[in-house]
């Protein structure tokens, strides 16, 4: 009898620590809805880590339930054993049942008899109670993904509606990144909706290799182009955005694979633009460019952290593809080596959120054939800082030469001096300089204003007396000097995968030979995460 009510104690105990595991879990959940990273690619991931936690505490609690059944099956036989030999032992006391009353151990069986009523009523609630939190458990666990392999899978994603209204021209309709003339008897406002934002990753989790975890990940978007149908802008094309395989140790990781800019890691945080991160010629250096990086993590103390970055690039200078099937090399490609960059960051936890300052390097040699060489650099700096503790401030600053295919100098490499068609028209790389930066006000966990200021400069030394819009020979268009940005939005999510946010954004772009241009944006949307 005493190992059955110490069984019932451990099975209850079991019982309370699965509820208590199922209770923080839910805390977890509530909890992600505050997790605000500083842009919106960096919100998804950080969701997708909170995610990952999440699922490991679900198998934490699987476990736990599954020793709590094995102990109530054990509670149950004990149980059984138990009624068996009160049975037996008053038939013994009493055949004929008629003495128990004045049987000396008749209050000890009359005693016995309810209690044992009442330890069976105590484990058919377990029982209930354990069937529910299994329930649950099966709720929350629906991560797990069939693959070929015996390692596991995850889909994550995100189904996003975006509906517009644009005034003035653009390079384009929903994704606006410069502005431009409207042209003569074209209606200036414009109205429009797509899906193409919509995203769709998978990550895989392998085995552990010299000591450290494997995972890859690929992720694409519909913003790859549109069939040439009947509304075929509703078809986007699948795009590839980024593919990577990560070696993790305790302090090192090391990623293969096409992946973005780590020299510029922060964009502004905005719903409205995911296919191209906000401001993208506007200030805001990006790509998704193959690469191989290691990165290494000094830990200064418990709550500050020092990062080096280092790896080679893709080569690449913003050039327009020439054949849709076939392959050439571009510019930076013909130097016959990669670019090169560094980064080094500082980083730790100011009232639960994060503040960092990072500095980086670039570095890409190009060749233009006939002798054209151009060395493109870069210096970088970026930031997150939380000023109160609902309000931060984080941004992003470039000075750089022949930095077109980052997206700096508004996405132009260089000028020619003659028209592109002759061979030995003569180049110039761009020097710009460029960057932006967001207050971010978090009112409450679920509800977030944002506001930004962008700007991107094309020195006009190098242009003025060297290149013209004629030169260019319609080949690249009007070169552009400037490019300025400002957007206002506020994100709610009323629950940790439901977006909805509404932005107005304004862009005003200065060609170097004509006049200004202005176009504004009006963009509402909704999100699904999963």
């Amino acid at each position: 009898m005493k190992s059955f009510k110490t069984s019932a104690v451990h099975g209850a105990a079991s019982l309370v620590a699965a509820a208590a595991i199922f209770c923080s879990f839910g805390w977890a959940q509530n909890a992600t809805t505050s997790a605000t990273p500083a842009d919106t690619s960096g919100a998804i991931r950080e969701l997708q880590d909170q995610v990952r936690q999440l699922h490991d505490l679900v198998q934490q609690m699987r476990a736990e339930n599954a020793e709590s059944q094995v102990e109530m099956q054990q509670l149950r036989q004990d149980l059984q054993a138990t009624r068996a030999l009160l049975v037996s032992s008053g038939n013994a006391t009493s055949p004929s049942g008629a003495a128990l009353g004045n049987s000396p151990n008749s209050n000890t069986a009359a005693t016995t008899q309810p209690n044992s009523s009442s330890i069976e009523q105590r484990v058919e609630k377990l029982e209930e109670s354990t069937s529910l939190l299994n329930s649950k458990v099966d709720d929350q666990y629906q991560t797990k993904v069939e693959t070929t392999s015996r390692y596991r899978a995850r889909i994550h994603g995100i189904v996003l509606m975006n509906a517009f209204r644009n005034n003035g021209g653009s390079d384009n309709l929903d994704l606006p990144t410069y502005a431009e003339p409207v042209s003569p008897g074209t209606p200036n406002a414009t109205f429009g909706a797509t899906l193409r934002q919509s995203q769709l990753g998978l990550e895989l989790f392998g085995p552990t290799i010299f000591g450290a975890k494997t995972s890859g990940e690929v992720q694409f978007d519909f913003s790859g182009g549109f069939p040439a149908a009947p509304n075929g802008v509703n078809f986007g094309i699948v795009r590839l955005q980024t593919a990577t395989v990560q070696l993790d140790w305790q302090h090192t990781s090391v990623v293969a694979g096409q992946d973005s800019l780590f020299i510029s890691p922060l964009s502004p945080t905005s719903f409205a633009s995911l296919a191209i991160p906000a401001f993208s010629t506007a200030g805001n250096l990006w790509g998704w460019i193959p690469q191989v990086r290691v990165e290494h993590r000094f830990a200064l103390s418990d709550n500050q952290t020092l990062t080096v970055q280092a790896g080679i690039l893709d080569n690449l200078d913003w050039e327009m593809n020439y054949n849709s099937f076939d392959r050439t090399a571009q510019a930076g490609e013909l130097s016959g080596q990669p670019a090169y960059a560094l980064r080094t960051a500082w980083s730790r936890s100011v009232h639960d959120h994060p503040a960092s300052i990072g500095v980086a390097g670039y570095f890409g040699r190009q060749d233009w054939t006939f002798n054209r060489h151009v060395d493109a650099w870069g210096g970088m700096a970026d930031w997150q800082i939380p000023l109160l503790y609902k309000l931060s401030v984080s941004g992003e600053f470039y000075r750089g030469r022949g930095v077109g295919g980052l997206g700096g100098g508004v996405g132009q490499t260089i000028v020619y001096g003659a028209s592109p068609s002759y061979n030995y028209a003569a180049i110039r790389g761009l020097d710009s300089a460029g960057g932006w930066t967001q207050l971010k006000f978090q009112l409450s966990p679920k509800l977030q204003f944002n506001g930004t200021i962008a700007e991107d400069d094309a020195f006009a030394g190098d242009i003025r007396g060297f290149a013209t819009d004629a030169n260019n020979g319609g080949v690249l268009g009007s070169i552009l000097g400037r490019n300025r940005g400002a957007l206002g939005n506020v994100v709610f999510r009323p629950r940790s995968d439901l977006i909805l946010a509404a932005e107005y954004r304004r862009l005003r772009t200065f060609p170097i030979y004509t006049g200004s241009s202005a176009t504004s944006q009006v963009n509402l949307s909704v999100g699904m995460l999963f």
